[in-house]
Protein backbone atom coordinates (compact mmCIF):
# COMPACT_ATOMS: atom_id res chain seq x y z
CA UNK A 1 0.00 0.00 0.00
CA UNK A 2 1.26 3.48 -0.89
CA UNK A 3 0.21 6.60 0.99
CA UNK A 4 1.27 9.98 -0.48
CA UNK A 5 4.05 11.70 1.44
CA UNK A 6 2.81 14.10 4.11
CA UNK A 7 4.51 17.49 3.88
CA UNK A 8 3.77 20.41 6.20
CA UNK A 9 2.52 23.14 3.87
CA UNK A 10 0.17 25.95 4.88
CA UNK A 11 -3.55 25.30 4.35
CA UNK A 12 -4.81 27.97 1.99
CA UNK A 13 -8.16 28.73 0.38
CA UNK A 14 -8.64 30.57 -2.92
CA UNK A 15 -7.04 33.59 -4.54
CA UNK A 16 -7.46 35.43 -7.85
CA UNK A 17 -4.95 34.51 -10.56
CA UNK A 18 -4.32 34.91 -14.27
CA UNK A 19 -3.60 31.94 -16.52
CA UNK A 20 -2.49 32.76 -20.06
CA UNK A 21 -3.96 36.26 -19.56
CA UNK A 22 -7.35 34.87 -18.58
CA UNK A 23 -8.82 35.51 -15.12
CA UNK A 24 -9.38 32.71 -12.67
CA UNK A 25 -9.20 31.43 -9.13
CA UNK A 26 -6.56 29.19 -7.56
CA UNK A 27 -8.09 26.76 -5.06
CA UNK A 28 -5.37 25.46 -2.77
CA UNK A 29 -4.96 23.15 0.18
CA UNK A 30 -1.79 21.55 1.56
CA UNK A 31 -1.78 18.97 -1.29
CA UNK A 32 -3.11 20.53 -4.49
CA UNK A 33 -3.39 23.79 -6.37
CA UNK A 34 -6.23 23.91 -8.91
CA UNK A 35 -6.62 26.88 -11.27
CA UNK A 36 -10.21 27.40 -12.44
CA UNK A 37 -10.86 30.04 -15.11
CA UNK A 38 -13.77 32.37 -14.47
CA UNK A 39 -13.64 33.18 -18.18
CA UNK A 40 -14.84 29.86 -19.60
CA UNK A 41 -14.80 27.71 -16.46
CA UNK A 42 -11.92 25.42 -17.51
CA UNK A 43 -9.70 23.62 -15.04
CA UNK A 44 -6.52 24.98 -16.57
CA UNK A 45 -3.89 23.75 -14.13
CA UNK A 46 -3.63 21.06 -11.45
CA UNK A 47 -0.42 20.92 -9.43
CA UNK A 48 0.98 19.00 -6.51
CA UNK A 49 2.05 21.76 -4.14
CA UNK A 50 5.28 20.02 -3.16
CA UNK A 51 6.28 19.22 -6.77
CA UNK A 52 9.43 21.19 -7.66
CA UNK A 53 8.78 20.58 -11.39
CA UNK A 54 5.22 21.95 -11.16
CA UNK A 55 4.08 19.31 -13.62
CA UNK A 56 0.61 20.23 -14.89
CA UNK A 57 -1.12 17.22 -16.51
CA UNK A 58 -3.71 19.46 -18.18
CA UNK A 59 -3.53 20.39 -21.86
CA UNK A 60 -2.04 23.88 -22.42
CA UNK A 61 -2.50 24.68 -26.14
CA UNK A 62 -1.50 28.35 -25.78
CA UNK A 63 1.84 27.47 -24.18
CA UNK A 64 2.42 24.71 -26.70
CA UNK A 65 1.79 27.04 -29.62
CA UNK A 66 4.09 29.66 -28.11
CA UNK A 67 6.88 27.10 -27.70
CA UNK A 68 6.36 26.02 -31.31
CA UNK A 69 6.37 29.59 -32.64
CA UNK A 70 2.78 29.26 -33.86
CA UNK A 71 -0.52 30.98 -33.21
CA UNK A 72 -2.92 29.20 -30.82
CA UNK A 73 -5.48 27.22 -32.77
CA UNK A 74 -8.00 25.89 -30.26
CA UNK A 75 -9.83 29.03 -29.14
CA UNK A 76 -11.32 28.71 -25.66
CA UNK A 77 -10.47 25.01 -25.38
CA UNK A 78 -7.83 24.11 -22.80
CA UNK A 79 -7.30 21.79 -19.88
CA UNK A 80 -10.50 20.24 -18.61
CA UNK A 81 -13.35 22.28 -20.07
CA UNK A 82 -17.05 21.53 -20.11
CA UNK A 83 -19.09 21.05 -23.30
CA UNK A 84 -22.73 21.87 -22.49
CA UNK A 85 -25.29 22.14 -23.95
CA UNK A 86 -23.65 20.77 -27.07
CA UNK A 87 -20.68 18.51 -27.79
CA UNK A 88 -18.96 18.68 -31.14
CA UNK A 89 -19.86 20.68 -34.25
CA UNK A 90 -23.25 22.28 -34.83
CA UNK A 91 -25.73 22.01 -37.69
CA UNK A 92 -25.71 24.67 -40.44
CA UNK A 93 -28.89 26.16 -38.97
CA UNK A 94 -27.43 26.31 -35.47
CA UNK A 95 -24.26 27.87 -36.82
CA UNK A 96 -26.29 30.53 -38.62
CA UNK A 97 -28.08 31.22 -35.33
CA UNK A 98 -24.73 31.80 -33.58
CA UNK A 99 -24.47 28.57 -31.59
CA UNK A 100 -20.79 27.62 -31.15
CA UNK A 101 -19.31 24.14 -31.28
CA UNK A 102 -18.96 22.35 -27.95
CA UNK A 103 -21.79 24.43 -26.46
CA UNK A 104 -21.80 27.82 -24.79
CA UNK A 105 -20.56 27.00 -21.29
CA UNK A 106 -16.82 26.92 -22.08
CA UNK A 107 -17.02 30.43 -23.61
CA UNK A 108 -19.14 32.25 -21.01
CA UNK A 109 -18.12 34.49 -18.14
CA UNK A 110 -18.85 32.77 -14.82
CA UNK A 111 -20.35 34.63 -11.89
CA UNK A 112 -18.90 33.61 -8.52
CA UNK A 113 -21.95 33.03 -6.35
CA UNK A 114 -19.95 32.16 -3.24
CA UNK A 115 -16.44 31.21 -2.23
CA UNK A 116 -14.63 30.60 1.00
CA UNK A 117 -13.65 28.13 3.68
CA UNK A 118 -15.91 26.21 6.03
CA UNK A 119 -13.77 24.31 8.51
CA UNK A 120 -11.31 22.16 6.55
CA UNK A 121 -13.20 22.52 3.26
CA UNK A 122 -12.80 25.13 0.51
CA UNK A 123 -15.79 25.66 -1.74
CA UNK A 124 -16.46 27.80 -4.81
CA UNK A 125 -19.87 28.04 -6.49
CA UNK A 126 -19.91 29.55 -9.99
CA UNK A 127 -22.64 30.04 -12.56
CA UNK A 128 -22.88 30.76 -16.29
CA UNK A 129 -25.93 31.80 -18.28
CA UNK A 130 -26.34 30.04 -21.63
CA UNK A 131 -28.58 32.48 -23.53
CA UNK A 132 -28.78 30.71 -26.90
CA UNK A 133 -30.04 27.42 -25.47
CA UNK A 134 -31.86 29.15 -22.58
CA UNK A 135 -30.16 27.21 -19.82
CA UNK A 136 -28.23 27.97 -16.63
CA UNK A 137 -25.11 26.01 -15.70
CA UNK A 138 -23.94 26.02 -12.08
CA UNK A 139 -20.79 24.34 -10.80
CA UNK A 140 -19.62 23.73 -7.22
CA UNK A 141 -15.95 22.85 -6.63
CA UNK A 142 -14.77 21.54 -3.26
CA UNK A 143 -11.31 20.80 -1.91
CA UNK A 144 -10.58 19.70 1.67
CA UNK A 145 -7.36 19.98 3.65
CA UNK A 146 -5.17 16.90 3.49
CA UNK A 147 -6.82 15.53 0.35
CA UNK A 148 -5.60 14.89 -3.21
CA UNK A 149 -9.22 14.73 -4.36
CA UNK A 150 -11.37 17.53 -5.84
CA UNK A 151 -15.17 17.13 -5.90
CA UNK A 152 -17.11 18.80 -8.72
CA UNK A 153 -20.91 19.01 -8.68
CA UNK A 154 -22.76 20.55 -11.64
CA UNK A 155 -26.35 21.45 -12.37
CA UNK A 156 -27.96 22.24 -15.72
CA UNK A 157 -31.33 24.03 -15.58
CA UNK A 158 -33.75 24.52 -18.46
CA UNK A 159 -35.57 27.85 -18.66
CA UNK A 160 -37.96 26.54 -21.32
CA UNK A 161 -41.31 24.78 -21.06
CA UNK A 162 -40.57 21.63 -23.05
CA UNK A 163 -38.41 18.52 -22.65
CA UNK A 164 -35.31 18.41 -24.78
CA UNK A 165 -32.32 16.16 -25.54
CA UNK A 166 -29.04 17.64 -24.31
CA UNK A 167 -25.36 16.92 -24.97
CA UNK A 168 -22.90 17.22 -22.10
CA UNK A 169 -19.24 16.24 -21.95
CA UNK A 170 -16.54 16.79 -19.37
CA UNK A 171 -13.75 17.37 -21.89
CA UNK A 172 -10.89 16.37 -19.58
CA UNK A 173 -7.73 16.73 -21.68
CA UNK A 174 -4.13 15.95 -20.79
CA UNK A 175 -1.15 17.32 -22.69
CA UNK A 176 2.62 17.43 -23.07
CA UNK A 177 4.95 17.25 -21.21
CA UNK A 178 2.84 15.11 -18.84
CA UNK A 179 1.62 13.27 -21.94
CA UNK A 180 4.85 11.72 -23.21
CA UNK A 181 5.52 9.06 -25.89
CA UNK A 182 5.69 5.55 -24.43
CA UNK A 183 5.76 7.02 -20.91
CA UNK A 184 2.11 7.93 -20.27
CA UNK A 185 -0.55 5.23 -20.13
CA UNK A 186 -4.33 5.57 -19.98
CA UNK A 187 -6.67 3.08 -18.32
CA UNK A 188 -10.44 3.11 -17.89
CA UNK A 189 -13.35 0.94 -16.76
CA UNK A 190 -14.34 0.16 -20.33
CA UNK A 191 -17.17 -1.91 -21.70
CA UNK A 192 -17.59 -2.27 -25.49
CA UNK A 193 -15.68 0.26 -27.63
CA UNK A 194 -15.80 1.54 -31.21
CA UNK A 195 -13.57 3.57 -33.51
CA UNK A 196 -14.84 6.73 -35.13
CA UNK A 197 -15.93 7.15 -38.75
CA UNK A 198 -13.36 9.54 -40.24
CA UNK A 199 -14.78 10.27 -43.71
CA UNK A 200 -15.23 13.97 -42.95
CA UNK A 201 -11.61 14.25 -41.79
CA UNK A 202 -9.70 12.67 -44.64
CA UNK A 203 -7.61 15.81 -45.14
CA UNK A 204 -6.13 15.74 -41.64
CA UNK A 205 -2.40 16.62 -41.53
CA UNK A 206 -1.62 13.18 -40.09
CA UNK A 207 -3.27 10.05 -41.56
CA UNK A 208 -5.67 8.10 -39.37
CA UNK A 209 -4.32 4.73 -38.32
CA UNK A 210 -7.57 3.20 -37.03
CA UNK A 211 -10.29 1.54 -39.11
CA UNK A 212 -13.62 3.34 -39.38
CA UNK A 213 -16.57 2.43 -37.15
CA UNK A 214 -15.16 -0.86 -35.91
CA UNK A 215 -16.09 -2.37 -32.53
CA UNK A 216 -13.22 -3.51 -30.32
CA UNK A 217 -12.31 -4.48 -26.78
CA UNK A 218 -10.18 -1.98 -24.88
CA UNK A 219 -7.30 -1.34 -25.33
CA UNK A 220 -6.56 -3.13 -28.64
CA UNK A 221 -8.07 -1.09 -31.51
CA UNK A 222 -8.16 -2.25 -35.16
CA UNK A 223 -5.99 -0.45 -37.72
CA UNK A 224 -6.51 0.25 -41.43
CA UNK A 225 -3.76 -2.25 -42.33
CA UNK A 226 -5.50 -5.12 -40.55
CA UNK A 227 -3.46 -4.99 -37.35
CA UNK A 228 -4.17 -3.57 -33.91
CA UNK A 229 -2.82 -0.75 -31.75
CA UNK A 230 -2.66 -0.71 -27.97
CA UNK A 231 -4.34 2.61 -27.11
CA UNK A 232 -3.06 2.72 -23.53
CA UNK A 233 0.30 4.21 -24.49
CA UNK A 234 1.05 7.44 -26.33
CA UNK A 235 3.02 6.41 -29.46
CA UNK A 236 6.27 7.81 -30.80
CA UNK A 237 4.83 8.22 -34.29
CA UNK A 238 2.29 10.96 -35.19
CA UNK A 239 -1.33 9.84 -35.00
CA UNK A 240 -4.76 11.50 -35.17
CA UNK A 241 -7.63 9.24 -34.15
CA UNK A 242 -10.75 9.02 -32.02
CA UNK A 243 -12.48 6.18 -30.20
CA UNK A 244 -15.31 5.78 -27.74
CA UNK A 245 -16.04 3.27 -24.99
CA UNK A 246 -19.29 2.61 -23.19
CA UNK A 247 -18.46 2.40 -19.51
CA UNK A 248 -18.73 -1.05 -17.92
CA UNK A 249 -22.48 -1.58 -17.49
CA UNK A 250 -21.92 -3.69 -14.36
CA UNK A 251 -20.52 -0.72 -12.44
CA UNK A 252 -22.30 2.19 -10.77
CA UNK A 253 -19.11 4.27 -10.74
CA UNK A 254 -16.84 4.56 -13.77
CA UNK A 255 -13.26 5.81 -13.95
CA UNK A 256 -10.47 6.91 -16.26
CA UNK A 257 -6.81 7.55 -15.36
CA UNK A 258 -3.54 8.70 -16.94
CA UNK A 259 -0.26 7.56 -15.39
CA UNK A 260 3.19 8.96 -16.19
CA UNK A 261 5.38 5.92 -15.61
CA UNK A 262 8.68 7.79 -15.32
CA UNK A 263 7.47 10.71 -13.21
CA UNK A 264 5.23 8.37 -11.16
CA UNK A 265 2.35 10.84 -11.35
CA UNK A 266 -1.28 9.86 -11.76
CA UNK A 267 -4.31 11.98 -12.66
CA UNK A 268 -7.80 10.53 -12.87
CA UNK A 269 -11.56 10.80 -12.55
CA UNK A 270 -14.29 8.81 -10.83
CA UNK A 271 -17.85 9.53 -11.94
CA UNK A 272 -21.38 8.15 -12.00
CA UNK A 273 -21.96 5.94 -15.02
CA UNK A 274 -25.66 6.85 -15.15
CA UNK A 275 -24.73 10.51 -15.74
CA UNK A 276 -21.76 9.97 -18.07
CA UNK A 277 -22.04 6.52 -19.70
CA UNK A 278 -19.34 7.16 -22.34
CA UNK A 279 -15.62 8.00 -22.37
CA UNK A 280 -14.05 9.19 -25.61
CA UNK A 281 -10.34 9.06 -26.35
CA UNK A 282 -9.37 11.93 -28.63
CA UNK A 283 -5.84 11.11 -29.81
CA UNK A 284 -4.04 14.24 -31.02
CA UNK A 285 -0.40 13.31 -31.61
CA UNK A 286 0.96 15.78 -34.23
CA UNK A 287 4.45 15.69 -35.79
CA UNK A 288 5.68 18.61 -33.61
CA UNK A 289 5.30 16.50 -30.47
CA UNK A 290 2.83 18.90 -28.80
CA UNK A 291 0.46 16.12 -27.87
CA UNK A 292 -3.02 16.18 -26.39
CA UNK A 293 -5.37 13.40 -25.38
CA UNK A 294 -8.99 13.79 -24.41
CA UNK A 295 -10.36 11.60 -21.62
CA UNK A 296 -13.86 12.87 -22.32
CA UNK A 297 -16.58 11.36 -20.15
CA UNK A 298 -19.89 12.29 -21.67
CA UNK A 299 -23.57 11.67 -22.46
CA UNK A 300 -22.91 10.54 -26.04
CA UNK A 301 -20.50 8.21 -27.85
CA UNK A 302 -18.95 10.82 -30.19
CA UNK A 303 -18.79 14.61 -30.44
CA UNK A 304 -21.39 15.15 -33.16
CA UNK A 305 -24.21 17.66 -33.76
CA UNK A 306 -27.27 17.28 -31.56
CA UNK A 307 -29.47 16.04 -34.40
CA UNK A 308 -27.01 13.26 -35.22
CA UNK A 309 -26.80 12.21 -31.56
CA UNK A 310 -30.59 11.97 -31.38
CA UNK A 311 -30.79 10.05 -34.66
CA UNK A 312 -28.13 7.65 -33.39
CA UNK A 313 -30.32 7.09 -30.30
CA UNK A 314 -28.00 4.47 -28.81
CA UNK A 315 -24.87 2.43 -29.36
CA UNK A 316 -24.28 -0.92 -27.66
CA UNK A 317 -27.78 -0.35 -26.18
CA UNK A 318 -26.43 2.68 -24.28
CA UNK A 319 -28.22 6.04 -24.86
CA UNK A 320 -26.49 8.64 -27.04
CA UNK A 321 -27.95 11.72 -25.32
CA UNK A 322 -29.64 12.78 -22.10
CA UNK A 323 -33.04 14.33 -21.45
CA UNK A 324 -33.48 17.71 -19.75
CA UNK A 325 -37.14 18.02 -18.71
CA UNK A 326 -39.09 21.27 -19.03
CA UNK A 327 -38.33 23.92 -16.41
CA UNK A 328 -36.21 21.37 -14.54
CA UNK A 329 -32.64 20.57 -13.54
CA UNK A 330 -30.32 17.65 -14.09
CA UNK A 331 -26.95 17.14 -12.44
CA UNK A 332 -23.55 15.58 -12.73
CA UNK A 333 -20.89 14.88 -10.12
CA UNK A 334 -17.35 13.54 -10.33
CA UNK A 335 -14.14 13.32 -8.33
CA UNK A 336 -10.82 14.43 -9.82
CA UNK A 337 -7.57 13.25 -8.22
CA UNK A 338 -3.84 13.82 -8.69
CA UNK A 339 -1.15 11.96 -6.79
CA UNK A 340 2.23 10.30 -6.80
CA UNK A 341 2.42 6.54 -7.27
CA UNK A 342 4.72 3.91 -5.77
CA UNK A 343 7.73 2.48 -7.59
CA UNK A 344 6.65 -0.39 -9.82
CA UNK A 345 3.06 0.74 -10.44
CA UNK A 346 2.55 0.30 -14.19
CA UNK A 347 -1.19 0.47 -14.76
CA UNK A 348 -4.56 1.00 -13.09
CA UNK A 349 -6.96 -1.93 -12.88
CA UNK A 350 -9.44 -0.51 -10.39
CA UNK A 351 -10.54 2.73 -8.73
CA UNK A 352 -13.00 2.49 -5.85
CA UNK A 353 -14.37 4.48 -2.94
CA UNK A 354 -13.96 2.49 0.25
CA UNK A 355 -15.29 4.44 3.21
CA UNK A 356 -13.06 7.48 3.64
CA UNK A 357 -10.50 6.28 1.08
CA UNK A 358 -10.23 6.47 -2.70
CA UNK A 359 -8.29 3.33 -3.63
CA UNK A 360 -6.33 2.92 -6.90
CA UNK A 361 -4.99 -0.56 -7.69
CA UNK A 362 -2.49 -2.19 -10.03
CA UNK A 363 -3.38 -5.83 -9.46
CA UNK A 364 -0.53 -7.26 -11.54
CA UNK A 365 2.15 -5.63 -9.39
CA UNK A 366 0.16 -5.59 -6.18
CA UNK A 367 0.73 -1.85 -5.90
CA UNK A 368 -2.02 0.48 -4.70
CA UNK A 369 -2.55 4.08 -3.69
CA UNK A 370 -4.99 5.12 -0.96
CA UNK A 371 -6.13 8.73 -0.91
CA UNK A 372 -7.98 10.09 2.08
CA UNK A 373 -11.25 11.79 1.12
CA UNK A 374 -14.36 13.15 2.76
CA UNK A 375 -16.17 13.18 -0.59
CA UNK A 376 -18.73 10.68 -1.79
CA UNK A 377 -20.46 9.66 -5.00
Amino acid sequence: MFLPLLVALPALAQRPVEFEKRPGLALENDKLSLTVLTDGGAFASLLLRDDPERMNPMWEPIRMAREDGAAPGFGFSMGHFVCVDGFGPVSPEEQAAGLPGHGEAHRQKYEILSSGRSGPRIQVVMRAQLPLVQETFTRTIELADGENVVAVTSELESLLAFDRPVNWAEHATIGSPFLAPEATVVDLSAGPCQTRFHAARRNAPVPHRLSDSKPFSWPMAPTVDGGTINLRTAPKTPMMDHTTCAMDPNRRLAWVTALHLEKRLLVGYLFRRAEFPWTQNWLHYPPNGKMARGLEFSTQPFDVPRRQAVETASLFRVPAYRWLPAKSKIGGRFLMFYTRTPEGMRRVDEVTLEGSRLVIEDRASGKRVELATTQSL
